[in-house]
């Protein structure tokens, strides 16, 4: 799955398991009927994702390999651990993980509230849910749900990126944002990244997460 977060003369995109952060609220609702045009765009992404899934091949590396690569090609910079937005982000991407393979470790906090209308307590109390479900992720053990997570940041004249891993759950995720007019050099960076990552012969031929992840960059 792929998010976008639209802000004016700015755009963010996260590939699975991104650092969204756990207070994205969803508010449920009569779904609007698609456009022609929405129509015609939807048809046009299948086409490029039927494409894409026939040209993607068997060739993977390592996490250490990737680290290097954007070191050596992009002159990434990797975060230290100690600051306050590695910690923010390593609070949001261990309470994504843990939901994605472990959500038994929150208990009721996994489940996400169905929200029946727009009204204020009723957000307000998701918001409060989902705060209390990062702090319950927080409590869980290195031991009982080890993270090795780690966060490089790339600065170019469009813009910045970055790209947030992890090495025990096989995580990789991208978020960028810059000026309207930096962002096909952005998308230009993450789209050779992740084919970089790559993908094995069983994530192919088993259609695992790892590989959808890459159809969907390769289709984007």
């Amino acid at each position: 799955m792929k998010r976008f977060r639209k802000r004016k003369r700015a755009e963010a995109v996260s590939i699975i398991g991104g650092a969204d952060g756990p207070t994205n609220v969803f508010i449920a609702g009569k779904p609007e009927r698609r456009s022609f045009i929405e129509k015609i765009r939807q048809r046009r992404y299948l086409r490029k994702k039927k494409r894409a899934a026939s040209l993607i091949r068997p060739k993977s590396h390592t996490f250490e390999e990737v680290e290097a690569y954007l070191k050596d090609v992009y002159n990434a910079v990797e975060l230290p651990k100690e600051s306050s937005y590695y910690q923010e982000q390593y609070k949001c991407e261990k309470e994504s993980l843990i939901m994605n393979y472990r959500p038994e470790l929150l208990g009721e906090l996994s489940k996400f509230p169905k929200l029946r209308g727009r009204d204020r307590a009723s957000i307000e109390e998701c918001i409060r849910r989902a705060e209390k479900r990062i702090e319950a992720a927080q409590a869980v053990s290195n031991e009982l749900f080890p993270v090795d997570f780690h966060l490089y940041r790339i600065h170019t004249k469009a813009g910045r990126i970055e790209f947030s891993m992890d090495r025990i759950w096989g995580m990789i995720s991208c978020s960028y944002s810059g000026k309207k007019g930096g962002m096909k050099r952005l998308r230009a960076i993450y789209k050779d990244v992740y084919p970089y990552y790559g993908v094995t012969k069983e994530d192919i031929r088993n259609k695992t997460k790892g590989y959808q992840e890459l159809l969907t960059v390769l289709a984007d």
